[in-house]
């Protein structure tokens, strides 16, 4: 049986968000991009790289799944929950425990105190020892809270083996994501989906075999960056994999979002490479 199901695009954006503060407050700032990202639609503006993805059961249970909260996710969930008909979180998935993956997780409380009782939220060990630090508060005695004006959580660890939402089953994908530091990005269906990635381990490749979809980290096209793809790396991996059609993410205010994807639309006619920069809101279907 082929089920459906659709990926939307929570936040594009590299961890400091587009606008920049620093550009707009810059009297001498030429950054286009950021002038034009402070209207809430234009395509320029991109949250926290984060994605939703509602599917529906064998059963006909309907599922929202999100994959990363990060600082800018209360305003991702405002702009596209409602227009989506995403109300109750079914389950939420972590890639990594920095900041733009994890700095909205205190706002699961609107949901844990007026939607559902609680958020289950599968990540690493190491990633749920991170959030132990940074939201103390939410544990006591080293157990999770349960009690009090705080998210709810269920926290759920998992490792490099594939796992089931419903009838979605999702499976890992470890990368790097600098110096030896590990994060994770998923595959469900035939959508990989790579969000924070600076180098791809050979052991982890086969799993980017016979692609739909491909969303991988880039960056900006130079300089290169420590952590994170450019675009000729990003290039690389899509060359060698072929996926049907690939989509950029992560994306830095140094890139223009109409002008870049014009760019990017010659590589069909001259490689065959189908890639686009993914925006804030765009929607994709699948089938898994």
């Amino acid at each position: 049986m082929i089920n459906n199901g659709k990926l939307i695009f929570l936040g594009t954006g590299s961890s400091d968000g587009v606008p920049r503060v620093s550009c707009l407050t810059d009297p001498n700032s030429t950054c286009k991009v950021c002038i034009d990202a402070q209207d809430p639609n234009s395509k320029n503006r991109r949250r926290n790289t984060s994605v939703a993805i509602k599917s529906i059961d064998k059963n006909g249970l309907n599922r929202n799944i999100i994959i990363d909260a990060g600082k800018t996710f209360w305003e991702s969930a405002i702009k596209f929950f409602p227009k989506h008909d995403i109300r109750e979180i079914s389950e939420m998935i972590i890639t990594h425990a920095h900041a733009d993956a994890i700095g909205g997780i205190d706002y699961l409380r609107d949901w844990t105190n007026f939607v559902q009782k609680t958020v289950k939220i599968n990540l690493r060990s190491q990633d749920l020892e991170s959030i132990e630090k940074v939201y103390f508060y939410l544990f006591e005695n080293g157990k999770v809270k349960t009690k009090g004006p705080i998210p709810k959580i269920q926290f759920n660890i998992i490792d490099e083996n594939p796992f089931n939402i419903g009838d979605l089953e999702i499976t890992p994908i470890p990368v790097f994501h600098g110096n030896q530091y590990i994060s994770f990005g998923y595959k469900f269906g035939k959508i990989a989906y790579i969000s924070d990635v600076s180098e791809i381990p050979e052991s982890s490749k086969n799993m980017l075999e016979d692609l739909d979809v491909l969303i991988i980290d880039a960056l900006r096209p130079e300089p290169a960056y420590f952590s994170h793809f450019t675009y000729n790396q990003a290039l690389e991996v899509i060359r060698e994999f072929k996926p049907k059609k690939s989509f950029f993410t992560d994306i830095m205010c140094s890139v223009e979002h109409n002008e870049t994807n014009n760019e990017l639309s010659k590589l069909l006619d001259a490689e065959g490479l189908d890639i686009q920069l993914a925006y804030d809101g765009m929607m994709i279907d699948f089938n898994y």
